[in-house]
């Protein structure tokens, strides 16, 4: 019997669970929050914030080997991969901590161990963890995700050799590769493909796709995957990896493309191709809650179909992003509270941390014509900014605004270039509410800013 009694048990201390817990510990639930390994889960730990760093790292070598077309000229300039990587365990170790306290001060239970449901108690539900048993009134499953390895020949063995590396190994690389194969041309790969390539690596990128950046917009991919070739990124799309074999330092990439085989040779392979939900041993089958592909299946208020359970990020399977976990944990613990809330995946903005930047939200014509809505598009260059122009020497960055051919209500906003990141934002804002065009042309941008390209989108409308 369980010696403590919760309000609320969080599997999982990602983005979703600490974030969720803080809120719900705030509200006067008490909380009890597990997390096997670190606070901060895949994000903080082996995704977002450590390829960040390392991103703009490379960012700055960059801008000093190609100064010359600014007026800036800076010799030998050169990059030290160990220090940059001493420099994101920094970063990443300050920022563990700041959800250590984060957590403290909210007065939420962390428990450093693998939980496990065990089933239905008096008091709710049981969770057992280290032989001991926790119970609570409601879970929240929080336990995000792990990359998918895919059955390709050779593969395991070339992990366990330390040829082959996820997400996870590549970033405690204490010595670049110089010549890396990266499997699949998602944001993942092409992230650490723009790092890689930036430091000097020879990279190549093979994708089973057509295109790079999974669903991003076809044009914008386009835009996206030029700019790669021309820093030297190589790509082989349309390609299914047969065969992966060798040792680090002497490896082979096989695949088939247009019905032939042909292999090409690597130092280290990148296998970056999706992420699935990590569902197993977590007793979920011990209270019933319904799975589909091994994900957790959640409403817009994150219920599962079990009352009393929860689950938000990754697990789901929904969005896989930290911002979406976020906002999916503070929906489920407001639905906890009988508080009115949901998470409208309609307007969840994504972003490319490359460079040029990639920023996202809302529909593309095309998706948006899968659903039935009647849409069009107005595409403007970013050199209609000043700011833009000034900065960003023979820059061939876009926006492509998608509206509503009938209301000319704001359905989606794709753009890539510089401070992509930082302006998808508002866009996702115009999708959250609805605005039409007229609404946005109302809007005062600041000037000289690259945003203000998005109202120039607008008035391009006829």
């Amino acid at each position: 019997m369980a010696e403590t009694i919760y309000d609320l048990i969080i599997l999982g201390g990602g983005p979703a669970g600490y974030n969720a817990a803080e809120r719900a510990a705030h509200a006067g639930m008490k909380t009890l929050l597990f997390e096997e390994r670190a606070l901060g889960g895949v994000c903080l730990n082996e995704g977002c914030i450590p390829t960040k760093t390392l991103l703009y790292s490379a960012k700055i070598l960059d801008y000093a080997h190609h100064g010359e077309a600014y007026g800036v000229t800076v010799t030998g300039a050169s990059l030290d991969h160990a220090k940059v990587v001493d420099r994101k365990d920094k970063v990443v170790k300050t920022l563990v901590s700041g959800v250590g306290a984060k957590m403290r001060g909210a007065g939420v239970t962390v428990v450093t161990s693998t939980a496990k449901i065990t089933g239905k108690s008096a008091s709710g539900f049981a969770v057992e963890a280290d032989g001991k048993t926790y119970e609570a009134k409601k879970l929240l499953v929080c336990t995000g995700s792990e990359a998918v390895v895919p059955p390709i020949p050779g593969l395991r063995e070339s992990y366990a050799g330390g040829l082959a590396v996820t997400n996870r190994e590549i970033l405690d690389l204490r010595t670049a590769p110089g010549r890396i194969v990266v499997v699949g041309g998602g944001v993942i790969g092409l992230e650490m493909a723009s790092y890689f390539c930036s430091i000097g690596s020879e990279v190549t990128v093979v994708e089973m796709l057509d295109k790079i950046a999974g669903p991003t917009e076809a044009e914008i991919s386009k835009i996206l995957q030029k700019n790669y070739e021309k820093r030297g990124v190589k790509f082989i799309l349309g390609a299914k990896v047969t065969a992966v074999n060798g040792k680090p330092g002497d490896g082979v990439v096989s695949y088939e493309k247009d019905g032939k085989g042909a292999s090409v040779a690597c130092d280290l392979v990148l296998v970056s191709t999706g992420r699935r939900a990590r569902t197993r041993d977590i007793g979920l089958e011990e209270v019933g809650v319904q799975l589909n592909r091994g994900a957790v299946v959640t409403d817009e208020r994150c219920r599962t179909s079990v009352p009393g359970i929860w689950a938000a990020g990754d697990v789901n399977g929904r969005i896989m992003l930290a911002h979406t976990a976020y906002r999916e944990g503070e929906v489920a613990v407001s639905d906890m509270l009988g508080r009115a809330d949901r998470v409208d995946y309609r307007a969840i903005p994504s972003v490319i941390y490359t460079n040029p930047e990639v920023g996202s939200v809302g529909e593309t014509v095309e998706s948006a014509k899968k659903a039935g809505i009647d849409a069009e598009e107005a595409t403007l260059s970013l050199r209609y900014s000043g700011r833009y122009v000034a900065e960003n020497e023979g820059g061939d960055g876009i926006v492509k605004v998608v509206y509503g051919k009938e209301h000319r209500e704001i359905l989606g906003v794709h753009m890539i270039g510089s401070y992509a990141s930082e302006i998808i934002y508002g866009a996702a804002a115009m999708v959250a509410k609805k605005q039409r065009v007229s609404d946005v042309e109302k809007l005062v941008f600041p000037h000289p800013t690259v945003c203000e390209v998005i109202r120039e989108a607008m008035f391009s409308i006829e």
